[in-house]
């Protein structure tokens, strides 16, 4: 959740709210579920290890000075190491997905070259996990596991081509279309 809300906060400075509002948004009915405090604790959390820094910004008449938050320099560097880091495995398929939203919206990267790069672990690791069931004896008790690690691998595989297509569609922003200066 902390790298998401640093990658969220690359494209623009906010306040906790809309930080939850654009999350809720790249996560559709899953994030419906999201703790409203949890940004706010997240954001703290943030601030005191140095990634992200708080101003007070003119409310509106009817609203109190609001909280807003901007990326630090260090801030700067985890966003950039989160969208550099391809791991797995990672149950959570929804953080990979905010990842590319995060990505596409602050133009940081290019989503579709994100999925190539997980996509290129994912089949070193598949390769790595069939040479490993070729190697077990007949019989062993390890195999059902190896294979097990094999049909996740091929179902994350599947899924990543499916975030391709999406990602691939003209009418999503990707990093390669900024605008010299911008």
């Amino acid at each position: 959740m902390q790298d998401a809300v640093l990658a969220m906060l690359a494209k623009e400075p906010s306040h906790g709210y809309g930080l939850r509002a654009r999350l809720r948004q790249s996560l559709g009915p899953l994030g419906e579920s999201m703790n409203p405090g949890q940004i706010y604790v997240t954001l703290s959390r943030l601030e005191k290890a140095g990634l992200v820094v708080c101003e007070r910004a003119d409310g509106l008449p009817d609203r109190p000075d609001r909280k807003v938050y901007a990326l630090t320099p260090a801030g700067q560097e985890r966003v950039a190491a989160w969208l550099a880091e391809v791991g797995w495995p990672k149950p959570d398929m929804a953080e990979f997905h905010l990842k590319l939203v995060a990505a596409a919206a602050a133009r940081l990267a290019d989503p579709v070259e994100l999925v190539a790069a997980q996509r290129r672990e994912l089949l070193r690791r598949l390769r790595e996990a069939q040479r490993a069931i070729m190697a077990e004896p007949a019989g062993s008790k390890a195999v059902p596991l190896l294979e097990g690690v094999v049909l996740r691998l091929q179902a994350d595989l599947r899924w990543l081509e499916v975030c391709e297509r999406a990602w691939s569609r003209a009418d999503v922003p990707r990093a390669d279309d900024r605008v010299e200066g911008a």
